[in-house]
């Protein structure tokens, strides 16, 4: 079973609302020191991401630490204590806190969050939402945030132990299934 890896990453990607939190969720449920780290800005005023927020936090096992790190994922990825299981819930909160950036700086900081995952002594299920598989975004900063996430998501396959794409709540082997794009 793919939640047996230790110190890996395993990638769980998917559309809105398609399971993919209980997937990866489901990977780490029998975990003894599990980490979730909530990468979203906090928006108190959105009644429906409350209720989202709500139900993720329902689902979690109760002996979970959570982290909320908002911009700062790779600073808390650094303080994690070796051999526990970290759930990263999701890479698009991470982008979002950092369209600012230019594409340089943007680099750097991929480089980071990449050497942080890979140099970790902990096992990383990291929960990444599909974009563009329909409406083109309006604007600059939403193609840009479409363009950041799937270029960082394709990165992490690279280095990924596992990866899965969850539709309709079913949960696919990308690595089993699937051919690299060269």
């Amino acid at each position: 079973m793919v939640s047996s890896i230790n110190n890996g990453l395993i990638l769980v990607s998917g559309p809105a609302r398609s399971g993919k939190s209980r997937w990866a969720e489901h990977l780490l449920h029998n975990h003894p020191d599990v980490t979730y780290i909530a990468t979203a800005a906090a928006r108190p005023e959105d009644l429906e991401w409350q209720k989202r927020l709500d139900a993720h936090r329902q689902r979690r096992p109760e002996h979970w630490a959570v982290a909320e790190s908002g911009a700062e994922l790779v600073e808390v990825i650094e303080t994690l204590s070796p051999g526990q299981s970290v759930l990263i819930d999701a890479l698009g909160g991470f982008v979002a806190h950092h369209l600012e950036l230019d594409a340089s700086a943007w680099n750097l900081l991929c480089e980071r969050l990449i050497a942080a995952v890979t140099s970790s002594r902990c096992t990383f299920v990291l929960v990444i939402e599909e974009t563009g598989w329909g409406v083109v975004p309006p604007t600059r900063i939403g193609g840009l945030f479409r363009d950041r996430l799937g270029a960082l998501a394709q990165q992490l396959d690279r280095v990924a132990d596992a990866a899965w794409l969850v539709l309709q709540g079913r949960a696919l082997d990308l690595h089993a299934l699937g051919r690299v794009v060269p």
